[in-house]
């Protein structure tokens, strides 16, 4: 190097240099626009809800029966503090919940006043799907009252039900637990 170079100039050959030997690396691949959900199973139907729409996913936990409440209410749980409706979400739906208890999972939902712990047969993590792959819901996928919660579906390996907490939770059946 001599020493007549100023920064700015070598600068410019340090750049020049970086731009040759970087057009022999392979081309990145082109980013897809993904949708990613939690998956769960209710019975043998299995649905995903948006990321958003749960905020954790929890092990069952012990919890206080409720007197006066319909069947599908399992009771109140304390969730570091704060007083957690179980939900039993394949009764809430008329199906029977999964005997194996240690597959189940509470979806915890928190939305508006809204703030309950839906308890699903078994929760199947992070899954992602391409965003353009969303077909519309079709009448032939579900024939159940959970029809009325699912704003389409995913096709791969076994087919996801978009399943939406939020609009659970803004159904009135879902708020009336009295008996």
């Amino acid at each position: 190097m001599s020493q007549s170079l100023t920064a700015f100039e070598l600068l410019l050959r340090i750049d020049r240099r970086c731009r040759l030997l970087g057009a022999d690396l392979p081309s990145q691949p082109v980013h897809r626009d993904t949708w990613s959900g939690i998956g769960f199973r209710l019975g043998e139907h299995w649905f995903v809800a948006p990321m958003g729409e749960v905020s954790e996913v929890l092990h069952e936990p012990r919890h206080t029966p409720l007197p006066g409440v319909k069947p599908w209410v399992r009771g109140v749980a304390n969730l570091r503090g704060r007083l957690l409706p179980l939900m039993d979400l394949c009764g809430f739906f008329g199906h029977d919940l999964s005997s194996v208890r240690k597959q189940r999972r509470v979806l915890v939902v928190d939305h508006e006043e809204v703030f309950a712990g839906l308890l699903v047969d078994e929760v199947l993590g992070l899954q992602h799907f391409a965003r353009d792959s969303l077909a519309p819901a079709s009448a032939n996928d579900l024939d159940g009252p959970e029809t009325a919660f699912v704003q389409g579906r995913f096709e791969g390996e076994r087919q996801w039900q978009v399943f939406s907490p939020f609009a659970l939770a803004r159904s009135p059946g879902f708020m009336d637990v009295a008996v």
